[in-house]
């Protein structure tokens, strides 16, 4: 089954019909601290907002072709906060001169009954997992830093256990079409988290 690579992105707005720049990488759990510490002192003078949310991927199987897929997600730190649907189009890999994958984004908020909407439209969730986290922010860039945890039992969120003994680490900006120009921001500011963190521009086809 083809899947881009997973992405979390907390639950902090929705933004329609973006342009997604991304670099990504992992960290052991034993140098978490001194990459948050890097980040601090990076990133703009705020503190770095935390996040826990529940992520399920649906698919709509079609006559031919991969099937399409949509991401539900919750935030379960502030239940009554509304759900994002967020669809991510194929990456734009081919391009050398950009050092960061590019992808189409769109993501809206909608009604808890978004799990029951999706059923009904024909999609069936492919699996679920529990993002755990920090956010922070440098001007337009975005980085999480977060641990992936597995659900161990359909729907209950209580009940998890870690995908890996590290930390995913995302870099991204949200912006509109044609601004090429970000990605060489974002590549000079993951230059200046190595060696803590190597931020590449994943294929997701390497991944299958």
């Amino acid at each position: 089954m083809e899947a881009p690579p997973v992405t979390v992105m907390p639950v902090t707005g929705g933004t329609i019909n973006m342009m997604e720049y991304l670099l990504q990488g992992s960290v052991l759990d034993q140098s978490l601290e001194s990459l948050l510490h890097r980040l601090r002192g990076l990133c703009d003078n705020m503190e770095p907002e935390s996040f826990a949310d529940h992520e399920l991927v649906y698919l709509l199987k079609g006559q031919q072709g991969n099937p399409f897929m949509l991401r539900a997600r919750r935030s379960l730190l502030h239940p009554t906060a509304p759900w994002h649907l967020r669809y991510l189009g194929q990456p734009e890999v081919g391009d050398k001169s950009r050092h960061a994958l590019v992808r189409n984004c769109v993501d809206v908020a909608a009604s808890h009954s978004l799990p029951d909407f999706l059923n009904e439209m024909g999609f069936r969730m492919d699996h679920e997992f529990v993002a755990k986290g920090q956010v922070f922010r440098k001007g337009a860039m975005k980085v999480v830093v977060s641990k992936l945890l597995r659900v161990l039992a359909s729907g209950n969120t209580e009940n998890t256990e870690p995908l890996s003994l590290s930390y995913l680490v995302e870099l991204s900006v949200l912006a509109p079409a044609g601004q090429d120009t970000v990605s060489e921001d974002m590549r000079s500011f993951a230059e200046q988290l190595k060696p803590l963190v190597h931020l590449e521009k994943i294929d997701p086809k390497r991944l299958m």
